[in-house]
């Protein structure tokens, strides 16, 4: 059970526009280069780029190889200023003040998320961020998409780690960000995000959890204090900040280029936070519910569009987010909880079922008889066996589709137990 723990999470895209017909993209192999680390500030613009090899045996004739991966141009919501919204979101955190924010509605070439094989490339990339190229557990990919800048990946201990994948002409960009490591040097650091963003209240779960918790903010009888809570997300071990950090860096770099975000587990939430901070497409698959840790992060979300401009009503099912999980694995739906759970016995408390954007859902329970098991968390199950697997006899919907439709999750609601309040202050 608990091996079966060891990948971890990801995310979905938002579609405002009509239906346009999707572009393909092609992509042809070139060098790669390294990104290197530095905890810059949301408005620092300054790294260098270190060429690496290709792994390619002989480059005195190249051989261009193509693949496609579709793309649809898509309507997102994107705030006019990154800064001006971390500003906000900075006075929100700290003085609770709300500051309204001027968005534009930009259309951007976004992921076909409706194509089997887009999907299926995309989360080969989400595993490769598990990886190096070369090793045992490295996808195939397309074409050049095995070439990439590894990001994070020069202290065997730091647990944030991503692929950045480039199209030859720079056009396109796809960050892929590394979930949960269940054991290996990133575990600690990746156990510690996860209990952050994904507990009710710092991964109380009972009283035999009290030496376990992550932060200090439990108030008695199901009570948690929401601005103790806002301070520990805002500390620098949250991965998160160093998100941000790399999402800086990449735009600074291909400030002209299309911008992806994908992640699985911890790296699809991760992603798809990131998306809607920048106005960014992204894809996340088997991600526990990070609708929550948006909300105690203080992020802005974008308009609902039917309201707009003459209204600013903020719509979680605006941010440019498409959830990608299967109905057999309990992560991604909250109900790995609870004393005996693997996900508990672990030293993980996953209660978190809600998303942002919309969401993909294969019925792999009704379509396949597969029983609810942690063990199908893994992102080689979700490639190999869902999107890649045989298909349903009827498909994956009544109209026998392929890939399920995206939907919003409209009527859900994370911790009903708890109450959140100012409760420490009255202490």
């Amino acid at each position: 059970m608990l091996v079966a723990l060891a990948s971890f999470f990801i995310i979905q895209l938002v579609v405002v526009a009509a239906t346009p017909l999707p572009e393909t993209l092609s992509f042809s192999e070139q060098r790669a280069f390294t990104l290197p680390r530095h905890d810059l500030s949301p408005d620092s613009q300054t790294f260098e780029v270190k060429p690496l090899s290709t792994h390619r045996d002989s480059f005195d004739e190249p051989t261009p190889s193509f693949h496609g991966v579709r793309a649809i141009p898509t309507t997102i919501f994107r705030p006019r200023s990154i800064q001006a919204l971390l500003d906000a979101r900075q006075r929100s955190l700290h003085n609770s003040e709300s500051t309204p924010l001027d968005w534009v509605q930009v259309d951007v070439p976004a992921p076909d998320v409706t194509d089997r094989h887009t999907l299926g490339q995309l989360a080969r990339m989400t595993g490769n961020a598990y990886a190096l190229p070369g090793q045992d557990n490295w996808y195939d990919i397309d074409g050049a998409w095995n070439i990439s800048f590894p990001y994070g990946w020069e202290d065997p201990a730091d647990g944030f780690r991503a692929h950045v994948f480039v199209s030859p002409d720079n056009s396109t960009v796809i960050v892929s960000i590394k979930g949960t490591t269940l054991r290996g040097p990133t575990s600690k650091k990746d156990r510690f995000n996860d209990n952050l963003l994904f507990s009710c209240c710092c991964a109380r779960v009972d009283l035999s959890w009290i030496f376990h918790t992550v932060c200090d903010c439990y108030a008695k009888h199901w009570r948690c204090d929401n601005t103790c809570l806002f301070r520990a997300l805002v500390q620098d071990s949250l991965f998160y900040s160093i998100g941000v950090n790399l999402v800086n860096n990449v735009t600074a770099m291909y400030p002209t280029s299309t911008i992806w975000l994908v992640g699985h587990s911890l790296g699809g939430a991760l992603a798809s936070l990131l998306g809607t901070t920048f106005g960014m497409p992204s894809v996340a698959f088997e991600t526990p519910g990070e609708r929550l840790a948006a909300e105690r992060l203080h992020l802005p979300l974008p308009p609902s569009p039917s309201l707009y401009p003459q209204s600013y009503v903020p719509s979680y099912f605006s941010a440019p987010v498409t959830h990608v999980y299967h109905n057999a694995d309990p992560i991604p739906q909250g109900t790995c909880t609870g004393i005996g759970s693997p996900c508990t016995s672990a030293g993980y408390a996953l209660e978190t079922r809600c998303h942002l954007g919309k969401s993909i859902v294969y019925d792999t329970v009704g379509k396949l008889g597969w029983k609810v098991d942690v063990r199908k968390h893994s992102i080689k199950e979700v490639i190999l066996s869902v999107i890649e697997g045989e298909m349903p006899e009827n498909g994956w919907d009544e109209d026998g589709h392929d890939v399920p439709p995206a939907e919003a999750e409209e009527d859900c609601v994370d911790c009903f137990k708890w109450e959140f309040g100012d409760f420490k202050d009255r202490e």
